[in-house]
């Protein structure tokens, strides 16, 4: 049984997945609130699927980039339940989750969040053989930046404004926008991918692992 939380922007989502399914999935819009509703949503999704905290053999989160505050929250949480309960914790980049979610096609992908200041964090993905493999680090970049720097085919998705949408679907010739709901984050992909992580022994130390911020120029 895994717990996985994801606190990266205002969009937050926890998961509870067995390996077999996902037990239950919470996504809502947070406004600056994580500190009060992280914990009871916690709480009530474990209420929900009639799951003890007991039961939890590990736990994951999204470790950004993303907001300060929210990584910040969302890694405390864990890492408590990770310490107090002697169970794995797997950190898992926030972006990868929403790569997970796409379909795999013959062209590049780039995946955004917000980054305040009315930017955006892009990862940059291409299609493996099996999934999207992340290719270089992520980039600050505007909405302007970002289709400037697009020059082929390439799907968008992620945590993206009206304005934005219609400054990207100027390019619609090659920019490939996904649609809302294939560009929410999903907490049961994260769940899915810190699954094969802790079953590949791929697990953090709690007392080291550190959210990804990514700074503004």
């Amino acid at each position: 049984m895994l717990l996985a939380v994801d606190t990266s922007t205002r969009a937050v989502g926890v998961a509870l997945y067995d390996g077999a399914q996902i037990l239950s999935e919470s996504i809502w819009t947070s406004h600056d609130f994580h500190t009060v509703e992280l914990a009871p949503a916690v709480r009530s999704t474990l209420e929900r699927s009639r799951v003890d905290v007991k039961d939890l053999q590990a736990v994951a989160a999204a470790i950004g980039p993303g907001s300060f505050t929210g990584l910040r929250i969302g890694l405390a949480l864990v890492k408590g339940l990770a310490l107090v309960r002697h169970i794995p914790l797997i950190g898992v980049p926030s972006l990868d989750p929403l790569a997970a979610a796409q379909p795999l096609l013959a062209i590049p992908m780039a995946a955004v969040l917000r980054a305040g200041r009315g930017r955006l964090a892009v990862g940059w993905y291409r299609p493996g053989s099996k999934s999207w493999e992340a290719t270089g680090k992520t980039e600050i970049a505007t909405a302007e930046e970002l289709a400037e720097r697009i020059q082929e085919p390439t799907r968008v998705c992620g945590e993206l404004n009206a304005e934005e949408r219609r400054l990207l679907a100027r390019k619609r010739k090659i920019i490939r926008l996904a649609s809302p709901a294939y560009s929410l984050r999903r907490p049961s992909f994260l769940a899915e991918l810190a699954w094969r992580r802790w079953r590949t022994g791929q697990v953090d130390d709690p007392a080291t692992l550190s959210p990804i911020y990514l700074h503004h120029n």
